[in-house]
Formats: structure tokens, sequence, C-alpha cells
């Protein structure tokens, strides 16, 4: 894949998990910051960036739902994955202390991720648009009464101070990001031991019991599915669509033959992208 601009789009502020995530995976490309995600996804479809790394599920707080809907409407492709351990700090401006705070400002699965530490201190939770733009916010407004919660890079780069380390409410918080591009690229399989995982999205006939027919193929063929979502699309509630992640290849015998059941019982089938599991995804299921 040659790169053109050698920049990856990312949704927030620098400093943000999204931009420590491109700076693990990618130390030699320039992250791009976006204000949205949508901003981020325009980013990659016009050729501002060769890369998105985008969020699309937490071990705490669930999917990203902007995800769902987005990434299947766009002509973009799943290239690989990425699992980052999240620890937020508390931060604050310099000198500030704890009774001072009344407010904590985070991105909304960031405040969901920290609940503990904001109830029992009585404080109130206000939504930013990303971690790292919530510390940006507090530098800039000077107020002694905010706080924020976000990566450790954030508190450098805004000259903040962080009060309290690692005040996350699970030591297993995960975020799982996907890598896209503009350009199909499935992976090859090399051995038999490679962790290959598949994503697609689909709608099934409108059946008596379609969904269970669908994926009747992925049990008899002994294949793992790791995530099945459905959501609404069209603002119509007969309208679903379906997202799901397996393991395998669709070049595998047993991947191909329950793919081609599952295209019998739905009127559309898209497969998003075939890359390389990350690492931590064994040790995650092992566990």
């Amino acid at each position: 894949m040659v790169s053109k601009t050698n920049r990856i789009a990312f949704q927030g502020d620098f400093g943000a998990n999204s931009d420590m995530a491109c700076r693990d995976m990618f130390p030699d490309m320039e992250p791009l910051p976006c204000p949205t995600f949508e901003d981020a996804f325009t980013a990659l479809e016009s050729g501002e960036a060769d890369l998105a790394m985008i969020p699309i599920e937490n071990t705490l707080a669930g999917r990203v739902a902007d995800i769902h809907h987005l990434l299947p409407e766009s002509r973009l492709h799943i290239i690989g994955e990425y699992f980052m351990p999240i620890r937020f700090q508390l931060m604050v401006l310099p000198g500030v202390a704890r009774d001072e705070i009344r407010t904590v400002h985070s991105h909304i699965h960031a405040l969901g991720q920290c609940r503990k530490i904001i109830r029992s201190n009585g404080w109130k939770g206000v939504v930013a648009g990303d971690t790292a733009g919530a510390a940006k916010l507090v530098a800039e407004r000077g107020d002694r009464s905010m706080a924020a919660l976000a990566p450790r890079l954030a508190a450098g780069l805004y000259g903040l101070e962080i009060m309290q380390e690692n005040v996350e409410d699970s030591e297993s918080n995960v975020t799982r990001f996907v890598v896209l591009s503009r350009d199909e690229h499935w992976v090859k399989r090399q051995s038999e031991a490679d962790l290959i995982v598949t994503t697609f999205v689909f709608n099934v006939r409108n059946i008596p019991a379609a969904l269970y027919k669908a994926l009747g193929g992925f049990a008899t063929n002994g294949i793992n599915m790791t995530k099945l979502e459905s959501y609404q699309i069209g603002g119509k509630f007969v309208a679903t669509q379906f997202y799901a992640d397996i393991e395998g290849h669709p070049d595998d015998a047993p991947v191909r033959r329950a793919l081609e059941e599952l295209r019998f019982f739905s009127e559309k089938v898209r497969i998003l992208g075939t890359y390389l599991g990350h690492p931590m995804r064994r040790s995650l299921h092992d566990a």
C-alpha cells in the first residue's frame, strides 16, 4: 500500500486515546486530528489522510454506536485492528485542590468508565467531544472548579497537573480500534496458527426464522462468531442490519460454506475487511 500523505486520521484532539493508538501502531505516520467521526471518515475518503484509526468498542462502555452506522454507509475497508488498555488520569490546573473541583469533563464513554470516582466525590460529569478536548478546555477556561479525565499525554500537551492516576473503574478496560483504508486489502493466511478476523454486515430476507437460518452455517461449520450486533437503519423498526466478526478467512473452506449459506438467506452481505487479529485478542479470548 503506497502512502500519499503519510497521515492517519482520528477523532479528537492531540492527546486523545485515538491519537495514542495512532502513534503506537503507526509511529512513522502523522496523526491528523478531526472534530467528529464523520470528519475522520471524510478525511480518509477525500485523500487528506491515507488511513483512519477508529474506536469501535470498549470492554466497559460497549460499542461506539456511531461507527456501526457510519462504516457500512461508507466505502471504506477495515485492514487491521488495535487493542489498547485505557487508563484515565484526573487532571486539573496547576495547584488546584480536590475540594475545589465541581465538574469533571470528558468524552461520554470516559465518564461512563470512571463513574466511581465521580460519584464518590459528588462531582458533576460534563460531556465533551473527546478526552483530550476536555483537557484542552480546562486549560483554556482557567476555571479552578473544572477537572478533566484524559490520557497522560494530554496533561503534558496542555499544561495540566495530574491529581490522581488511573481512575478508571476497572483494570480490564480495553478499547478496540479498527484501521480503515480506502483500498480493500485482505490479509493472506501464512499459517494455520494465524488469528484472522473477518468483519461483515448483512440484512436478512423477510422470511420466518431468517436470522436463525442465515447464521446456521457458522455453527455447523465450527466458525467462532465473536460479535453479532443489530441496529435499525433508515429510521424503520423493520429494517435491521447486522454487524458481525468471525475468526477465519473467507478463503477457508468452512468460512466459505458459512458465507454461502448466509448469502442465501440474506438480501445483502458486505465484507468490511479480513485482517490479522491483534495479539491481545487471543489473550482476552483465552481468559
